[in-house]
């Protein structure tokens, strides 16, 4: 898997949630799919309720006659029409919209099909028996899940181990120098059980992408001011502190802040593959440019300590007891 993924989220925007992350069509992908492919980014992820189809159909148009070269990533769960059963994780909708991703795709395998939110409604052995089922028909290669709660993951990976079904391998899970709840859980469950992570959002919808300034506006047209952010508002004054220190040392490296950022990510445990997003070519080009160097320790320190924000229980409780449970960012640097 490599290091660096790319999110195809931007592809299609024929709906007005989607439009806000980007519009490329066929012609436009497929130009990114090949400087994707020529820096060895052969991993592309998507979704069938990206812009509803429309981004699988042009993934799969824009990787026509190279399936072997290229890993895809795609995911269900979310709702799809207004179909009562058009949702979830049921063994009706799974199989239904695994079909329709492969039709999409134009593809006969899906290699990392993702769940991509948690289905209370739905028992976790009649979804898990349904991906098993997928693996064993061949047509899926591997399992994941998306934005799980700690105990939704552990149970599913404990209810699999029991039957001896296929498990999840991977979870794409929200990441970032602003986004540091990952750490807390679900980092310390991944390590355990050995789950790699795939990071989504690692530029917190273009907040750590150097555009935003202390005491200027919002970009305008970025994601944010478009209305198109997720989680909770951000500090500001704590926001531009982190700005600040990426700044600094994006001087002393001499990379971009973006590229800074998702070095950050790439040194974390856990972390197998960053997800990154771009609308164009330069965009594209620079977040890939976030591998072939490293930070070093003093750096990374200062982005920690810039970054870190209050836990909540039980996580402040447990860092008080760092000698005997120490945490991962520690032990593993």
């Amino acid at each position: 898997m490599p290091v660096l993924s790319f999110g195809t989220g931007t592809f299609g925007g024929n709906h007005p949630f989607f439009s806000k992350w980007g519009n490329s069509d066929v012609t436009q992908a497929t130009r990114l799919v090949d400087i994707c492919l020529e820096a060895g980014a052969n991993l592309f992820d998507t979704a069938d309720v990206y812009s509803y189809g429309q981004s699988e159909e042009i993934l799969g148009k824009a990787i026509s006659g190279r399936r072997d070269k290229v890993l895809i990533s795609t995911k269900a769960t979310f709702r799809m029409s207004d179909e009562p059963n058009d949702v979830g994780t049921s063994r009706y909708h799974l199989i239904r919209s695994c079909e329709a991703s492969l039709r999409r795709l134009n593809t006969d395998y899906i290699d990392i099909y993702t769940i991509h939110g948690f289905d209370a409604q739905t028992s976790v052995e009649e979804t898990l028996r349904t991906l098993d089922m997928l693996v064993q028909t061949g047509k899926v290669r591997y399992l994941a899940c998306s934005n799980f709660s700690g105990w939704h993951l552990m149970k599913s990976l404990a209810i699999s181990e029991k039957y001896g079904w296929a498990r999840y391998y991977a979870h794409q899970a929200h990441y970032s120098l602003l986004r540091r709840e990952y750490e807390w859980e679900l980092m310390p469950l991944a390590l355990d059980q050995k789950v790699g992570t795939l990071v989504w959002g690692p530029l917190s919808q273009g907040r750590l992408s150097g555009k935003f300034r202390r005491n200027a506006p919002i970009p305008a047209g970025s994601r944010v001011a478009q209305g198109a952010g997720e989680g909770p508002d951000i500090p500001e004054d704590w926001f531009y502190r982190v700005v600040d220190v990426l700044d600094a040392v994006s001087a002393e490296t001499g990379k971009t802040v973006a590229q800074v950022a998702l070095n950050w990510l790439l040194q974390r445990p856990t972390v197998a593959s960053v997800i990154i997003g771009a609308r164009d070519e330069a965009q594209l080009r620079e977040n890939l440019g976030a591998v072939g160097w490293k930070l070093s320790d003093e750096q990374v320190a200062r982005l920690d300590a810039v970054s870190e924000t209050d836990t909540i229980y039980p996580y402040w409780h447990q860092r008080g007891f760092t000698e005997r449970n120490p945490l991962p960012t520690k032990l593993y640097r």
